[in-house]
């Protein structure tokens, strides 16, 4: 069984016992989070798709910890002008952890 939800505008696959690195969430370390969000269930072979969203179905996950992710480099330049410019980033991510899906 797993589930298509949508987080923060970008969607994930949830999966039951499944770790998930998502843009940083409101919650402290330890605290139970729910997504009603759900775009799609798949239970089994039933596929069960919303418009938009699938009704009574929500994911619940356990909040992890907050990281930060790998940093990425920007590096512009324009030849034979001089022209050189070196940015980082690095993402501030959560991690969590499904616990159960639910639909009804």
């Amino acid at each position: 069984m797993y589930a298509i939800v949508d987080l923060a505008g970008q969607q994930f696959k949830a999966k039951k016992e499944a770790s998930l690195y998502v843009h940083r969430l409101e919650a402290e370390v330890g605290q139970t989070v729910e997504f009603d969000k759900v775009l799609l269930v798949d239970n089994d072979g039933k596929v069960n798709v919303g418009t938009p969203y699938v009704k009574d179905s929500l994911v619940k996950a356990k909040v992890l910890s907050h990281l930060r992710g790998d940093k990425v480099f920007v590096f512009k330049k324009k030849r034979r002008k001089g022209y050189q410019k070196m940015n980082g980033h690095r993402q501030y991510l959560t991690q969590i952890q499904i616990e159960e899906i639910v639909t009804k």
